[in-house]
């Protein structure tokens, strides 16, 4: 793996985001990685846009845009856009390059396509280590009860060892922080360790 491929992989893989199910990227971080305004991005799918069918492209409604904006510090400024935007899933990443043509847009359409490839393997491991977690676990319930020495420690460690590996899968929470604006007093007034708020986080894939 090349230098670059080791740091934009990942800084892609941040921009890319689950919406209906499927893993997209939101025009706007398109736009940004292609090197052109998202108002020309958008121009160019339009005048393309047989190339694009719904499973390539789809315009967010304004509850998806308003959760996007929620949950993503860096689309803070899509909160005061009239325009809905639009996601691009993997092809419709790699279609929108191509109408490009730019040498910048094809080169970062190959990270894009790796970040997601990228993610989907991530996800297939995960999906393969919790498979075989379960199998594990229910080979240790039968050994339980066919064998009446094994003992109370043994099963206790087993049962300690998957909760870690499964904790290892699973994602941290997001910090929380409050909503709206919080004054010095109230930041006296509050009890020390008590949390207010949703919290946000950073994608796809």
């Amino acid at each position: 793996m090349s230098a670059n491929n080791t740091v934009l992989v990942p800084r892609i893989e941040g921009r890319i985001q689950v919406i209906r199910g499927l893993r997209v990227m939101i025009d706007v971080d398109l736009a940004a990685l292609y090197g052109v305004p998202t108002k020309r991005l958008n121009e160019q799918v339009k005048r393309n846009r047989e190339r694009f069918p719904s499973d390539f492209l789809f315009q967010l409604t304004a509850a998806e845009k308003a959760e996007v904006v929620a949950n993503c510090d860096h689309l803070q400024k899509l909160k005061f856009s009239k325009v809905l935007p639009y996601a691009f899933t993997e092809h419709g990443a790699i279609q929108a390059a191509n109408v490009l043509a730019s040498a910048q847009a094809v080169e970062m359409g190959i990270y894009v396509v790796r970040a997601f490839v990228h993610l989907r393997e991530a996800l297939s491991t995960n999906a393969d280590v919790a498979k075989r977690l379960a199998e594990l676990e229910m080979k240790t319930e039968r050994l339980e009860l066919s064998h009446d020495t094994f003992s109370r420690n043994t099963r206790l460690q087993l049962r300690q060892l998957l909760d870690a590996v499964r904790e290892l899968m699973t994602p941290p929470d997001p910090p929380s922080r409050p909503i709206g604006f919080v004054t010095h007093e109230d930041k006296k007034d509050t009890p020390k360790g008590a949390t207010a708020g949703r919290g946000k986080n950073s994608s796809m894939v």
